[in-house]
This record gives C-alpha cells, sequence and structure tokens, in this order.
C-alpha cells in the first residue's frame, strides 16, 4: 500500500479513535454522580430520627413533706431522691410543699395541699409521713386517676393490719432496722459508761420497732465485740412527741439530748428528723465531755458536727420513687407494699440500696473495723430478730430460736425487755 493510500485510509480511523477518546473522560465524570447522590441519602436517614425524636412528655410528680425540705434529715433525705429521679428519668419534674404539719400550717390537710399540687399538673405525688396517713387515704379514694406514693405506710400490705386496697396507691419503706442495729453497734463500741440514750420522736408502731432494733444492735455488739457484760449495758428512749421540735407542743429535743449527757450518758442515737442531737454534742464536747452522737435519715447528717459523729443511719428513697414513677410513666403500675432492704454487696450504693450507714470521723479505726464485722454478720444472714425475746413487761415475745415474722417486726407492740422508757404514750 502506498503512503498516500495509507493515511487516505487510517487517517479518518485515527481521527476517530482520539475523538472517543477524548469523550470518554467527560462520560466517566458524570457517571458518578448517581453515586454521590446514593451516599447522601443515608445521612439524611440518620439525621432525620435526630430532627423528628419528640422530646419525652414532661411527667410532674409532687412531694408533700412533714418537715422543711432541707432539713439535714427525713424531708431532705425525700427532697434529694426527687432530683435524684428528674436526673434518672427524662422529662420529669418535681414540685413539692414542705412544713405539712398542723403546727406551721393550722387548719390545713395534707389531702387540701395535695390538691395544690394536682392544680400544678402533678400526676403523681407523695405523702412522705406516717402523720398523712388519712389524707393519703382521703385523697388516693378521691383521685382514682392521681398515681398515690404513701412512703412508711401499710395500706397496701395484703397481709397487713391495716389494709385498704387502692389501684392508685403503692407503700414503700426502707429496713431501716438493719440502719438502727448499725447504729446501736457503733455506740456500743465507743461508749465508756455503758450508758446510750435514744432520742425518740412520738410512739407509733415504726419508731418502737426502730428504737427496739438500735437497742439489739447495742446489746449484740456490747457483749460480742466489746467483751462487756449485759448487765452493765444501759438503754434509754426519751420521746418528744413529734417528729421534731414544735414549741410549745413537743418537748424540747435539745433539753431531752441535755439530759442524757448531763446523766452520764455518753452516745445519743436520734430518731427524730432533725439533727438537735449532734448539734448539743458538740457543745459538750467543746466543753470538754468525751460524748458522741448519731443522727438519722440523712446521709450526709454527719457534716453538722463531724467530730463527734459516729456515722449515721440513712434512708434512700431515689431506686424506690424511681421505680414507681417509671411504672407511672410506661403504664406498669401496679399497687402493693414494699419493705427494701440493703444492697450488702455495697449498702452504700445509691442506685441499689434502701438503707445506708455512712461511718462518721468520730467512730475510731478500730470500732470501725469491728462495725464492718457486724456489718457482714448482718449480709450473711444474722438475724437479731430471733428468740428468745420478751417485750417490755416481761411477756413472751418470741420464744427460744423463733425467728419473727414481718408482721411481728412491723406491729412490735411494745419495746423489748431491758429497754428504759415508755412503750406508748398512754403510760
Amino acid at each position: 500500500m502506498s503512503i498516500r493510500k495509507f493515511f487516505k485510509v487510517v487517517l479518518p480511523l485515527m481521527v476517530f479513535a482520539l475523538l472517543l477518546a477524548a469523550c470518554a473522560p467527560a462520560a466517566a465524570a458524570a457517571e458518578p454522580a448517581p453515586a454521590e447522590e446514593a451516599a447522601a441519602e443515608p445521612a439524611a436517614e440518620e439525621a432525620a430520627p435526630a430532627e423528628e425524636a419528640a422530646a419525652p412528655e414532661e411527667f410532674t410528680f409532687g412531694i408533700l413533706m412533714v418537715g422543711v425540705y432541707n432539713n439535714k434529715g427525713w424531708d431532705q433525705a425525700h427532697y434529694d431522691a426527687g432530683l435524684y429521679v428528674e436526673e434518672q428519668i427524662p422529662g420529669t419534674k418535681m414540685i413539692y410543699i414542705d412544713k405539712v404539719n398542723s403546727s406551721d400550717r393550722p387548719g390545713t390537710t395534707a389531702a387540701q395541699l395535695a390538691e395544690e399540687l394536682v392544680a400544678q399538673g402533678a400526676k403523681l405525688v407523695i405523702f412522705n409521713s406516717d402523720d398523712m396517713k388519712d389524707s393519703a387515704i382521703e385523697f388516693a379514694a378521691a383521685h382514682p386517676e392521681i398515681y398515690v406514693i404513701f412512703s412508711t405506710g401499710d395500706t397496701q400490705w395484703a397481709e397487713g393490719a391495716n389494709y385498704q386496697e387502692f389501684a392508685n396507691m403503692q407503700n414503700p419503706m426502707g429496713r431501716m432496722e438493719y440502719g438502727k442495729m448499725i447504729a446501736g453497734c457503733a455506740a456500743a463500741l465507743t461508749s465508756e459508761t455503758g450508758k446510750i440514750g435514744y432520742l425518740g420522736p412520738l410512739i407509733n408502731d415504726e419508731t418502737r420497732r426502730l428504737t427496739s432494733a438500735a437497742y439489739l444492735g447495742a446489746k449484740y455488739c456490747w457483749e460480742k465485740y466489746a467483751a462487756k457484760d449485759p448487765a452493765d449495758l444501759t438503754f434509754e428512749v426519751n420521746w418528744i412527741g413529734f417528729w421534731f421540735n414544735i414549741p410549745g407542743f413537743t418537748s424540747d429535743p435539745s433539753q431531752v439530748t441535755d439530759d442524757f449527757f448531763n446523766s452520764g450518758y455518753d452516745v445519743v442515737i436520734s430518731g427524730i428528723d432533725t439533727t438537735e442531737a449532734l448539734v448539743e454534742a458538740k457543745k459538750f464536747a467543746d466543753g470538754g465531755q468525751n460524748v458522741f452522737a448519731i443522727p438519722y435519715d440523712y446521709m450526709g447528717a454527719c457534716e453538722q458536727a463531724p467530730e463527734v459523729c459516729l456515722g449515721v443511719p440513712y434512708f434512700n428513697w431515689g431506686p424506690a420513687y424511681k421505680a414507681a414513677i417509671q411504672q407511672a410513666i410506661d403504664g406498669s403500675w401496679t399497687n402493693g407494699w414494699s419493705w427494701n432492704g440493703p444492697d450488702w454487696s455495697d449498702i452504700n450504693n445509691l442506685d441499689t440500696s434502701a438503707v445506708g450507714f455512712v461511718k462518721g470521723d468520730a467512730l475510731s479505726a478500730d470500732n470501725a473495723a469491728k462495725l464492718d464485722e457486724f456489718i457482714a454478720e448482718l449480709a450473711g444472714g444474722l438475724n437479731l430478730w430471733t428468740g428468745p425475746l420478751n417485750l417490755q413487761d416481761g411477756s413472751a415475745y418470741l420464744a427460744d430460736g423463733e425467728v419473727a415474722s414481718d408482721y411481728q417486726v412491723w406491729y412490735l407492740p411494745q419495746l423489748l425487755e431491758g429497754m428504759k422508757g415508755l412503750s406508748s404514750a398512754a403510760e
């Protein structure tokens, strides 16, 4: 083939090939576009739930507190539990009314104040004191659409003595008997005089069993860990007449505490909602006396006077309130009574333990170690509600080897034999 003929045939083919090559990149560049759009779609889908997710519907719960919300005692423990619920369950909101008692609010009942909480949007109302029993029942009956928690009560205990079924009510209570046993043990380990005073509130089933539990713990540790004669132990309760001081109505808890210390008692265990025993112990200690106190209810109570505080048994209402409020929100609510014990794997776990004990700075290292041994015994099954035990008047309570039922402990009719003080207000 001649060169002229070669170019005449091949040149057009080369030009056509070059044109194809020039066009190919443009086509290749255009093809990824659908893939990029496809890649963008999942991102849009992932973003959609965040944009569309509705905020949790607000659930307002109210608390009626018998005393002041920040009293470093009973009521602050409930207030802090409300804060715990707000932290743990998104969308919950606490409202409260404190000083719900006949002295601070004469002529006003807890049931009436519960109506105020409902008017503010409360879908659940907590009555936090045995003193509010009648109002809690009245309100629950009048408002079946409102959830009710009556703390410390037994109206929803089917086997209890005061059963009245309300589908909208729960009765949670911590087994503070364990906390009081630990407190009694700490007192007995520390006391040099063998004289332990108990600053009691009013007298009812709850306070009899808690005071008696403290005595059982003191007696056990006095004998076993302090290796002392039980005949040398004095345990006396003096009742003031209410959960906290009401001038003109109750005995003055500060004066009652002073009377103990002035009579040779060197440890006072408090059973009232406030911290007078601790305050007075510090005054006497500052004056040169070797005295101590054990407050009650609130885990931070020792902060009032750490140098004389042996420790504090406290309620942790957070887990019980969280569980009940979650049930109200998700529709799984069931009425009932619960007596919630410590989490023995860690009695101070605020997510799991209904009752705890914080050791105080005034508890010696040696006695702290002995107290840990006692707590380990309780965790291992030691039950101090085991006979032989008699009531204060000498009548039989538990036969030798008999273990008290929940009913026998909850409704303890008297203080126990060996204790000093009144078993009933009528005496």
